[in-house]
């Protein structure tokens, strides 16, 4: 009697050993399975390029870093002041299955400026896709044009693309790999009357563009420029303006642009395929000859 229930107890003993090794190893499985999903996760991020979009609250902006996610790149949103707007984009782009931040400032002022370039860094270490949508068009006449006004349309236009580009054109450098999208405007290159700092600033960028272009073209970095025609802002019913069913009559191709279109160009000049296309002024305006 005493004999089997010390065979039942070295036995138990024996089984409880046996399930209490299978579940260490089992548990030493999962552990590991949990650091290789970890470590491939850290991979992926550290492969995946990233993309900073100026002024992606709205429209161009947030359609472009829509595409830009959906082609596998880590978003950094931008806005001067309505974070409302970048909130909801940095939704759509997470259920993209993206990272994306939120990096607010005023492009035209460079301190803000400084501290979006910051934060980017201090993010992802690097920007591989920059992206100068940002723009305002203010309505002045020339001899009604101060300094200030002149300035403010300049930093915002043009120097804020130099400040970016100035910043972020090294890690491109050192990768070998790099993406600089500037717009500029069909009306602004044109010179239409009343907005002549617009046209100046709009100008510049495009002679910044072919200068990196050419700069930087040997070292794997492309920078191109788009010049957008009308487009209407996303919440304007177009069948309530006159101005719009004018411009709309008169495009070739029976409709009006919309940011899906900008967003197209941009994603292709950003990709892999897009790396023979550099130094270039693409016009996304439906064919209309101006």
């Amino acid at each position: 009697m005493t004999k089997t229930i010390l065979d039942n107890k070295i036995a138990f003993s024996s089984s409880n050993s046996v399930k209490l090794e299978s579940n260490a190893i089992r548990s030493a499985q999962f552990h590991q399975i949990g650091l290789a999903q970890i470590y491939r996760e850290q991979i992926m991020r550290t492969k995946r390029r990233t993309a900073f979009i100026s002024g992606s609250g709205r429209n161009m902006g947030r359609a472009c870093a829509k595409e830009l996610a959906s082609a596998g790149f880590n978003i950094i949103l931008n806005g001067s002041a309505n974070r409302e707007d970048c909130e909801l984009v940095a939704a759509e782009v997470r259920a993209i299955g993206v990272e994306v931040i939120i990096a607010m400032g005023d492009v035209g002022v460079k301190a803000d400026v400084m501290t979006v370039i910051e934060k980017a860094f201090n993010a992802f270490g690097r920007v591989d896709v920059l992206v100068n949508n940002a723009a305002i068009r203010p309505a002045t006449q020339f001899l009604e044009m101060s300094d200030i006004d002149l300035e403010r349309v300049m930093n915002v236009n043009c120097y804020g693309a130099v400040w970016f580009s100035r910043a972020f054109l090294p890690g491109m450098v050192e990768n070998r790999w790099g993406r600089i999208v500037n717009f500029t405007g069909m009306n602004s290159l044109q010179g239409t009357a009343g907005r002549p700092h617009v046209a100046m600033a709009k100008h510049a960028a495009w002679g910044l563009t072919k200068a990196l272009s050419r700069e930087f073209g040997p070292k794997g970095i492309t920078a191109n420029i788009i010049s957008p025609g009308t487009f209407p802002d996303q919440d304007i019913d177009i069948s309530q303006s006159e101005q719009f069913l004018g411009l709309l009559r008169q495009n070739p191709t029976g409709r009006l642009g919309r940011s899906d279109d900008i967003a197209a160009a941009v994603g292709l000049l950003c990709s892999d395929k897009g790396g023979f296309i550099n130094g270039q002024l693409l016009q996304i305006n439906g064919g209309v000859v101006g």
